[in-house]
């Protein structure tokens, strides 16, 4: 590994599994000390398990593995007051903040028509308003430090184009997108840079559910894995059904890395060509 991030401290949302954990074991490998937050909480609206108090612990595991320091805590990205803390905590004690990859997020799917209030205003709260605080609750810390920084934001390759029955989740990441460009200006001349990016499917549990089974292959007697990737292959032009989320980990390290000092503002797809697929 690189260790392009030797010295460095990342603060990640979504931690304990999936991608976040990914990125934070991936950020350690590179020389980054973490600061990790998952709610590890079931969302009312959400069907499929969400991560549990031992995934965030696992995390803490695989990063200490690497030889770097990790702070974990229990934190939900709709309480500002709770980052805060625990972003704070993790400052005072591990000195500074360089990274922040704002991560968390849920998927649900439904038709738009027949959504109902609480699965809209969960998403939104979630996956954009979380998104905001997440970013209000830390990247004060990147100021101050003088010393410029990143921020990586988790939007989807449904911020980028349409998919049916996802029109709540498509309107968070496309939010995402406008909120990220407007900050890349607005932090510019902090050296702070700030972009999205945008996977297609990944194989982690927000997507290998039942949930996910049933958007994709309602009412199928086969339902195998070998049936949703037949599926899922189809939504890309490249002859992939999903991505690692150890693939996303290597454009989250190398976006919080000096390599790419001056890419900032971006919408960056790593998708195998979803989203350029009419």
């Amino acid at each position: 590994m690189a260790d392009r991030l030797t010295g460095k401290v990342a603060f990640i949302t979504g931690a304990a599994r999936g991608q976040g954990r990914a990125h934070a074991v991936r950020l350690a490998a590179e020389g980054a000390d973490i600061i990790a937050v998952d709610a590890v909480t079931q969302f009312g609206t959400v069907r499929y398990p969400l991560p549990a108090e031992d995934d965030l612990a696992e995390t803490v595991r695989l990063v200490e593995a690497q030889g770097r320091k990790i702070i974990a805590q229990r934190a939900d990205v709709r309480d500002l007051a709770g980052l805060r803390r625990v972003v704070d905590d993790g400052v005072a004690a591990l000195g500074r903040l360089d990274v922040v990859v704002a991560n968390a997020g849920i998927a649900t799917y439904g038709r738009s028509l027949e959504l109902t209030e609480d699965e809209w205003d969960e998403m939104v709260d979630i996956n954009l308003s979380g998104v905001w605080r997440t970013v209000r609750a830390s990247v004060q810390h990147i100021v101050d430090g003088g010393e410029g920084g990143a921020v990586v934001i988790t939007s989807s390759a449904s911020g980028l184009r349409a998919i049916p029955n996802a029109g709540h989740y498509a309107a968070a990441k496309h939010g995402l997108v406008g909120f990220m460009k407007v900050l890349a200006l607005e932090l510019a001349r902090d050296r702070i840079r700030v972009n999205t990016i945008h996977p297609t499917t990944v194989d982690t549990g927000m997507t290998r559910n039942q949930a996910t089974l049933d958007l994709f292959l309602p009412g199928q007697a086969d339902q195998s894995e070998e049936a949703f990737a037949r599926i899922a292959g189809r939504l890309n032009p490249m002859p992939v059904p999903w991505l690692q989320p150890e693939t996303v980990s290597d454009l989250v390290a190398f976006l919080a890395s000096d390599e790419a000092a001056y890419i900032t503002g971006s919408a960056i797809p790593v998708d195998a060509g979803m989203a350029v697929r009419w």
